[in-house]
């Protein structure tokens, strides 16, 4: 619907696409002064660069900036949230400053975390309320707009219109649903994101052995996935725009939120299944079934600057619980599933 070479776009079409804008930043700004104290006391940014679900190698150097660095990004990203999605439809060139905010904040979110595509996309959508002079572009356009192309716009902008007085109402309704859809199209959806932020990271490490028997004296070895932390050396990578689905399952896993997924991922460890080797990024068994898999529980942080110097470790754990003991395959005689 923006239309072509041939057809000029249509400001009801820009709007529709700010209105999108406005959604993800408005709702995900209400979201998080509902949702945490943290982010009312402009505090979440004390942990958030270190308990994201995937850090990049930036998030180290932005976790250990000055606090009162955080509590001008929190206080930042109030304003670009909460104040500044309403002049994206304010007259030029007000609503380009609010789009040039709001593509700054996105930018910042991709130089310091992996989180997909969330950010690229969010900032190709705020260029909608970019003025062609502000680019320094003098784009020709039709003379005229065709009748029918001005009747689909308008069909289109009065479906979307309709579509969004459920997730308008949803924005100031006091239990805001976050990432929630209202109509069976999946159209006009409610978006949000870190209501909450962890103050501590946790990660489920998933360790195998070849040997028989289990005693103090077993040979445990890590296996590692290619975005989430495990080496306490390793630096964090740069994954995004990629999107590792099983790594952020493992980040939910470790805040509580598991499923009957883990328990067939550890499955398929154990009969050696070569798919989900290709999810890893170290396999210490080099594609042979372990005997026995368990999954522990560690606490993760940030090491220090002096403590890199001193250890060349990047992240400091400490072993917190055991998830899942020791487990192994069931003979075959028996019926099939972890023990």
């Amino acid at each position: 619907f923006l239309g072509s070479d041939q057809v000029p776009t249509s400001l009801l079409v820009l709007l529709l696409i700010r209105w999108l804008v406005f959604r993800l930043e408005f709702g995900a700004g209400m979201i998080k002064m509902r949702g945490d104290r943290s982010w009312r006391d402009l505090t979440a940014l004390y942990y958030h660069h270190e308990t994201q679900p995937m850090p990049n190698p930036v998030s180290r150097f932005a976790h250990l900036l000055p606090k009162w660095f955080h509590r001008l990004e929190v206080l930042a990203n109030h304003i670009v949230q909460l104040v500044l999605p309403w002049l994206l439809f304010a007259p030029q060139p007000i609503a380009t400053v609010a789009a040039a905010a709001v593509i700054l904040t996105q930018a910042w979110l991709v130089i310091t975390g992996n989180f997909a595509w969330l950010n690229v996309i969010t900032i190709v959508l705020a260029f909608s309320a970019v003025s062609d002079s502000a680019l320094g572009l003098d784009i020709p356009t039709a003379a005229t707009t065709p009748l029918w192309f001005i009747v689909v716009t308008f069909a289109v902008t009065a479906l979307i219109l309709v579509l969004s007085w459920a997730p308008a109402r949803n924005l100031f309704q006091k239990r805001q649903l976050m990432n929630a859809s209202f109509n069976r199209w999946h159209l006009v959806n409610a978006y949000g994101a870190f209501g909450t932020v962890t103050q501590q990271r946790y990660e489920v490490i998933i360790e195998g052995t070849a040997d028989a028997t289990v005693s103090e004296n077993t040979d445990w070895r890590e296996y590692e996935f290619p975005g989430k932390p495990g080496d306490p050396a390793r630096m964090p990578p740069q994954v995004a725009p990629y999107h590792h689905r099983l790594g952020w399952l493992l980040w939910f896993l470790a805040l509580g939120s598991g499923g009957p997924w883990f328990t067939v991922l550890l499955v398929r460890i154990l009969e050696g299944d070569p798919g989900i080797r290709k999810l890893m990024r170290v396999d210490p068994f080099d594609g042979q079934a372990p005997r026995f898999v368990r999954a522990r529980l560690f606490s993760y942080r940030f090491a220090t600057r002096a403590e890199k110097r001193d250890t060349g470790l990047r992240w400091i754990r400490q072993p917190v619980d055991t998830l899942v003991p020791p487990s192994a395959l069931r003979r075959p005689a028996e019926p099939t599933g972890p023990q």
